[in-house]
C-alpha cells in the first residue's frame, strides 16, 4: 500500500494513516437551538472520550429561496410552521458557537463545523477553526469550494450522495489552494440499513484519492462504526443526543452518551488489536505452547539399538522433548539407550540416518 498523506492541524492533532483515530461526535442541530443544551452534549461527548465536537451553522435567508421558507413544514419533528421558521428556531448565533468553542476546548476537544452557506462559512472561519467540515449536500457547491478552498484550512468533505465524478470535481476545486482534505465515506440515508453502508468503500477512496480517508455514520448501532476503525478509518463521525427520544430527524442515527463511550472505547481497543501487522509467537504464547502443546513420547520401554517405528511413538503434554512436527524425521531412527514408557523423546537419545543426522540439533 503506498504511503497516504496525513492532516496535521495546527492544534498538534495528526489524521491519517498510523495516527489514531479521530472521533468526531456531530452534535449537529441536537441541541434544538439551545445553548445551555448543546453545553450538556459537549460535556456529554468529552465525558465519552471523543476527539472532537462538530456543529452545523446555517443562514436561513442564504440557504433557502423565499418559496423555500415559505413552505408549509408540519409533523412531529417540526419546530415551526414554515422551513424557514423551522430551520431558524434550530439555528445557534455566531457568538454561541464562540462560547461553544472556548468549552469545546477547555475539555482539549477540537471545535469545528460544517456550513451551509457562505455567510455562514465566513462566520465560522473567523472564529480560527482547525478544520472545517464540508457536509455532503455541499459537495457539488462549487463557488462554495473555491472559497473554502482559498481560506486554507483543512478540509473533512463528506461523500454521501455523490458519484465519484462529482469528488473528482470537488477535490480539484479544493485542490487548486491545498491538499489537506480528509474524505468521509457516507451514506446519507437517515438512518442507513446495515446493506448500504459499504464500509469497504472507505479502501477505495484511500486509494483512489491517496488521501486519508473516515467515515461518517448513520446506522442505528455502532457496529460498522467500529469495524470501519478495523478498515483503517482514520475519522470515525457520529451523531450524539441526550435522548433518542426527543423531537428531530436525527436523533434517531444518533448514539446517546453512554452509547458513544462504548463505541469510542471499542474503537481504542481495536486500534491496540491492529497494531501488529506480520504474524509472530510472542513469549507468553511461547510459555502456553511448552504447557499445551505435545511432545513426542515412547508407547513402552525400549532397548538401545531398537529402530523406532510408528508404534513405537505416542504424543503426550507438556512439550518436554521433541516435537510431533519432527513425527517422519523420527522414524526410523536408532536408539542410542534405553528408555521407559512415555519418556519424552529427545534429540540426543537418537541417530538419525543419512541426512537427517542434521536434525538432531533442531530445536525441539
Amino acid at each position: 500500500m503506498r504511503k497516504v498523506h496525513a492532516v496535521e492541524l495546527k492544534s498538534g492533532v495528526t489524521i491519517g494513516m498510523g495516527f489514531p483515530c479521530f472521533v468526531v461526535a456531530e452534535i449537529g442541530n441536537n441541541h434544538q437551538g439551545e445553548l445551555a443544551l448543546a453545553k450538556e452534549l459537549v460535556k456529554a461527548s468529552a465525558d465519552a472520550g471523543v476527539n472532537a465536537v462538530k456543529f452545523q451553522k446555517r443562514r436561513t435567508e442564504a440557504l433557502l429561496t423565499r418559496a423555500g421558507r415559505e413552505a408549509p413544514y408540519t409533523g412531529k419533528n417540526s419546530f415551526g410552521p414554515t422551513y424557514g421558521e423551522h430551520r431558524e428556531a434550530l439555528e445557534l448565533t455566531v457568538d454561541h458557537m464562540r462560547e461553544l468553542k472556548a468549552y469545546a476546548e477547555s475539555f482539549g476537544l477540537v471545535f469545528f463545523a460544517s456550513c451551509w452557506d457562505e455567510p455562514s462559512l465566513d462566520e465560522i472561519l473567523a472564529l480560527d477553526v482547525d478544520v472545517m467540515k464540508v457536509a455532503s449536500a455541499e459537495l457539488v457547491n462549487v463557488p462554495f469550494l473555491r472559497k473554502l478552498g482559498a481560506s486554507g484550512v483543512p478540509v473533512i468533505l463528506s461523500t454521501g450522495m455523490s458519484s465519484i465524478e462529482e469528488i473528482d470535481t470537488a477535490l480539484a476545486e479544493i485542490r487548486r489552494y491545498h491538499n489537506n482534505i480528509i474524505l468521509l465515506h457516507c451514506n446519507s440515508r437517515y438512518p442507513c440499513p446495515d446493506e448500504q453502508i459499504g464500509l469497504p468503500v472507505i479502501e477505495t477512496l484511500r486509494e483512489m484519492y491517496n488521501v486519508p480517508v473516515g467515515y461518517s455514520g448513520h446506522e442505528r448501532g455502532m457496529g460498522p462504526s467500529v469495524a470501519a476503525a478495523a478498515l483503517g478509518a482514520c475519522v470515525v463521525e457520529r451523531h450524539v443526543t441526550l435522548d433518542r427520544n426527543m423531537r428531530g430527524t436525527d436523533h434517531q442515527v444518533s448514539l446517546e452518551p453512554d452509547q458513544l463511550k462504548t463505541m469510542v472505547s471499542m474503537i481504542r481497543e481495536v486500534e491496540l488489536a491492529c497494531e501488529v501487522k506480520g504474524k509472530k509467537v510472542f513469549p507468553e504464547e511461547q510459555a502456553a505452547a511448552k504447557k499445551l502443546r505435545k511432545c513426542i513420547v515412547f508407547s513402552r520401554d525400549l532397548p538401545a539399538g531398537h529402530v523406532l517405528a510408528e508404534a513405537d511413538l505416542t504424543t503426550r503434554c507438556p512439550r518436554d522433548g521433541v516435537s510431533p512436527v519432527h513425527w517422519d524425521e523420527v522414524l526410523g531412527a536408532t536408539l542410542k539407550v534405553p528408555v521407559k514408557h512415555e519418556e519424552p523423546l529427545q534429540w540426543d537419545t537418537v541417530s538419525l540416518l543419512g541426512a537427517g543426522e542434521c536434525s538432531t540439533a533442531a530445536s525441539s
